[in-house]
């Protein structure tokens, strides 16, 4: 049912993002790419859709994402900063894009007292607005990602593009 939630959203951000002339860049690590390939399962995603970076280990998010290390060193991988950092990195690359950046724990490992199991950062970005919203999703891994992938296109849809 969540999968075809996230199919509608879908629709409506691609007629909102072809409105507007604007392309789609996404950031993962804990999604692991399913925004990406939701997205290309759009037939004609490739007028919306720009590029995709998995950034799954901090590396990924240095290299790729251009995340600062300390900030991964001060808040951790999975935080708001980082989530931040990796939508502002995507833009770098891509200034006139909109951005979702996503950084979780979608288990069944990982999780401490701090950040349990379901903790998950997303960042959402288009010129100069950012969204970023903290997110304690329960369920197992598939429903954690399906939920990351959901509130993440939601989070860009409230977003202003004129």
């Amino acid at each position: 049912m969540i999968e075809s939630d996230i199919k509608q959203l879908f629709s409506r951000l691609s007629v909102k993002l072809i409105f507007k002339q604007v392309k789609l860049v996404t950031v993962e690590s804990c999604t692991g790419g399913m925004i990406g390939k939701f997205a290309t399962d759009q037939a004609g995603s490739s007028s919306w859709f720009e590029a995709g970076f998995i950034t799954y280990s901090n590396q990924a998010k240095i290299k790729l994402a251009l995340v600062p290390v300390n900030l991964i060193d001060k808040y951790g991988a999975v935080s708001a900063e980082v989530a931040d950092a990796m939508v502002f990195g995507a833009l770098k690359q891509f200034p006139t894009c909109a951005a979702i950046a996503v950084t979780g724990i979608a288990g069944p490992g990982g999780g401490s007292e701090a950040k349990p199991v379901g903790t998950v950062c997303i960042a959402t970005r288009f010129s100069e607005q950012v969204k970023t919203r903290r997110f304690n999703f329960e369920g197992d891994r598939a429903s954690i990602r399906l939920q990351t992938v959901k509130e993440a296109l939601i989070l860009l849809l409230s977003m202003n593009f004129d």
